[in-house]
């Protein structure tokens, strides 16, 4: 206890040095008492002290740069964290964050994607719905958020909860409303962990679309969900383009060699050309469910065996994207399949329908992470997590898409969960929200997280069936259900 207690202390002088000497991110000025607390001059009355100063009052945290919304202010900082939480003295680094201020007297959302964060302002669902301030929150060792030099047994699923952890605990002495954790994908399996690891943190939890991989070597619900989902003339259409682009793959790997000497691409950590056009290709199925909705069946090509080899080529790349497993594609996904090859697992699926022509099948994590860096598997990881979350979620909303191949194997709830639920989009994708659901769905989903948040208006405490979000609409902040941003890593959360 007490080498654990001097590594805490170490590790607060030093945040509280980086803290002062920020002075180019604007004045850190001791936070006055709770009843002076500002707003910022957005909402609610002004003080003496701006919201900007509360905030980089707190040690460690410094200011990238403020951008100007309407209604908003938006924030762009780094914050002083440790490398290890267990081991606090043993070496610090920048995590950026973004804050979307809209009143200190507003429920805070802490958003996560689990990759990047990105710097323009945006809202999450549950932030539109409860009109409140949101906290996003890079993952640890995507960059910039990334230690010097970098230690990948540091990059786990405990350590980047510690790291929300920390956020919290120094933000809610501002923001001391209610909290909501959020996130879609891999963003909404970092909520739950975060959840799992720190209950008593958040006052609900709304995961969109996130995978629970409990066994990694038993993947047959992702089988199960190819033979059925769709359509059949969709299904038959995809296999077709697939089928033919391996059959043609000395014509398009020509084609591939000369974009890649043109984009400069390299092949070196999956190990040749031809590993990379095939694991392109093998994406193609589930990049597209993944992306698109059955409507968009249409846009495929019809018959693949007549199409031509630019047809194939372009189909595959608007879909799959032939950069994605080039070193240049991975570098920036490196902590993610490395994360997948340790400790969240990864699909493999059959895909009978392709015969004998893959040479190397559903290729794993290990084979898009640099050999440089170590890797082992922690069989015990997810089914800790999935056992917790059947047994002990409280106020925790997963929203799933019927038509999204990450929604296969989704999390469960079991006897022990409370004020809990499992919600399933008709013909979602991997952009499925809650503004999706069927209407009677929909308003019991948003009634629950306004009422988490702590701001139902009584009329829905009354009628939950009268639920609507509080905030309007915004075309720039915020995405409709089915819309999901692109990348061009396909077969990652």
């Amino acid at each position: 206890m007490r080498k654990s207690l001097t590594g805490v202390l170490s590790l607060a002088v030093l945040i509280g040095t980086v803290g002062a000497t920020g002075a180019s991110a604007g004045a850190a000025t001791a936070a006055e008492p709770a009843a002076k607390r500002s707003s910022g001059a957005v909402g609610g009355e002004a003080s003496n002290e701006d919201i900007k100063d509360r905030i980089l009052a707190i040690p460690g945290m410094t200011l990238i740069e403020e951008k100007p919304y309407a209604g908003y202010r938006y924030f762009v900082l780094n914050y002083t964290q440790p490398v290890d939480h267990r081991r606090p003295s043993k070496g610090t680094f920048q995590q950026r964050i973004t804050l979307l201020h809209k009143d200190v007297s507003r429920p805070t959302v802490f958003f996560t994607s689990g990759y990047n964060v990105s710097t323009n302002p945006s809202r999450s669902e549950p932030t539109q719905i409860v009109d409140g301030n949101q906290v996003s929150l890079e993952y640890r060792f995507f960059t910039p958020s990334r230690p010097a030099p970098a230690d990948w047994s540091k990059l786990d699923i405990w350590q980047a909860a510690s790291d929300q952890h920390r956020v919290f605990t120094a933000l809610k002495k501002i923001y001391d409303k209610k909290w909501l954790a959020t996130g879609g994908s891999k963003g909404g399996m970092t909520a739950t962990y975060f959840e799992r690891f720190y209950p008593k943190d958040m006052d609900g939890v709304v995961a969109y679309v996130a995978p629970n991989d409990v066994d990694n070597k038993e993947d047959s619900a992702y089988d199960r969900f190819f033979r059925n989902v769709g359509t059949k003339e969709c299904r038959d259409k995809l296999a077709g383009v697939q089928r033919e682009a391996l059959i043609r793959r000395a014509p398009l790997e020509k084609k591939y060699k000369e974009q890649a000497a043109a984009n400069g691409w390299t092949f070196n950590t999956i190990g040749s050309l031809d590993r990379a056009y095939e694991a392109t290709v093998m994406d193609y199925t589930w990049a597209f469910w993944q992306y698109s909705l059955v409507a968009d069946c249409v846009d495929l090509p019809a018959d693949a065996k007549k199409a031509t080899d630019d047809d194939i080529w372009n189909s595959v790349d608007a879909i799959s994207g032939f950069s994605a497993y080039a070193d240049q594609g991975l570098e920036t996904y490196t902590p993610y399949y490395y994360q997948a090859g340790t400790q969240l697992g990864s699909p493999d699926i059959k895909q009978p329908w392709l015969g004998n022509l893959s040479r190397y099948g559903y290729q794993p994590p290990r084979n898009f992470v640099p050999r440089s860096i170590p890797m082992k598997f922690d069989r015990g990881a997810m089914r800790d997590i999935d056992s917790w979350v059947k047994h002990n979620a409280r106020r925790m909303m997963y929203v799933n898409g019927e038509n999204d191949p990450w929604s296969a194997e989704p999390f469960r709830l079991g006897r022990g969960a409370k004020d809990s639920a499992v919600y399933t989009v008709p013909g979602g994708n991997h952009g499925s929200k809650v503004s999706g659901l069927p209407e009677a769905q929909k308003a019991k989903a948003t009634a629950d997280i306004l009422r988490w948040a702590g701001v139902a208006p009584a009329a829905v405490e009354a009628d939950p069936s009268k639920a609507k979000p509080l905030a309007k609409f915004d075309t720039k902040l915020d995405q409709r259900n089915g819309e999901i941003e692109r990348d061009e890593a396909t077969l990652r959360p």
